[in-house]
């Protein structure tokens, strides 16, 4: 039976909006001696090249890494030869599977808020807060551009929010109001700052269409409720395991995946 290894980036395989956490690259390239690598985040392309890098140049885990943006709605096979990059392999479109009105009201829903909060809240503003990476929309209230001081001004903010988390709030408030307008729509908390909206199941269960067949194990530190790793998570135990930082991820890699994988692979002999 094939196998594979998935993901999350951010707070997983790097820290938030950081670069790959080299301690990781010899316990994975472990694992992709006995298993494929997938890494499913809710950021699009061009973030994952920037963030993992690192992987994307190894001569021996290119061959082995399965890129899955936005939940895994874009896959990005393996290459095959040396001169190849990962390319895209399929893709769904959110503004086609709910319509053109619909996405519209969702974007205009989310411009009322933005400016709501802009007009009401003490909070950093970077610019770029509204993000359409064609399967989902990414909200991030302070902005895609905000650098670590703003991102960590804005989550002590949401963590120290008087009425409870400032964005668990936020995330209820807009659950209710695609609801009351009839869209089967889901918004999870995405990173530490934003929002990701999508169809109900375009989760990052749905990265698994891409691996029928396949004996599959899954890491994340957004795992709790509300959070964009809870469903794939869930699905997965007791193969799926909550990790709280990069350095945990090589711990348990190390501890129990690899253990696991050589064993399996052993029986199976």
């Amino acid at each position: 039976m094939k196998k594979i290894v998935l993901f999350d980036m951010d707070g997983t395989l790097t820290p938030p909006r950081g670069s790959l956490d080299t301690l990781l690259l010899t316990p994975l390239k472990v694992v992709a001696n006995h298993a494929e690598i997938g890494v499913v985040t809710g950021s699009d392309i061009d973030y994952m090249r920037e963030q993992i890098k690192f992987l994307l140049d190894n001569s021996y885990l290119r061959y082995k890494l399965h890129l899955l943006p936005c939940n895994g709605t874009k896959h990005y096979p393996p290459p095959s030869y040396r001169h190849e990059s990962h390319s895209l392999g399929s893709e769904v479109a959110f503004k086609q599977h709910i319509g053109k009105n619909n996405f519209n009201r969702i974007m205009k829903i989310l411009v009322d808020y933005q400016n709501y909060i802009c007009g009401h809240f003490e909070i950093p503003l970077s610019g770029h807060f509204i993000s359409y990476r064609g399967s989902m929309i990414n909200w991030c209230p302070i902005g895609r551009s905000a650098n670590t001081e703003e991102r960590n001004s804005f989550i002590a903010f949401d963590n120290n929010y008087p009425s409870g988390h400032f964005r668990r709030i936020l995330l209820d408030q807009l659950t209710q109001e695609f609801n009351n307008i009839g869209l089967n729509i889901k918004v999870k908390l995405g990173g530490e700052t934003s929002f990701d909206i999508y169809p109900s199941g375009w989760d990052k269960t749905y990265a698994l269409k891409h691996f029928k067949g396949y004996r599959a194990w899954f890491l994340g530190d957004r795992c709790y409720e509300g959070g964009n790793d809870e469903e794939i998570y869930k699905l997965l135990l007791p193969d799926s395991y909550s990790v709280e930082s990069t350095k945990e991820t090589a711990e348990i890699l190390q501890k129990i995946i690899i253990p696991e994988l050589s064993k399996r692979e052993c029986n199976e002999r």
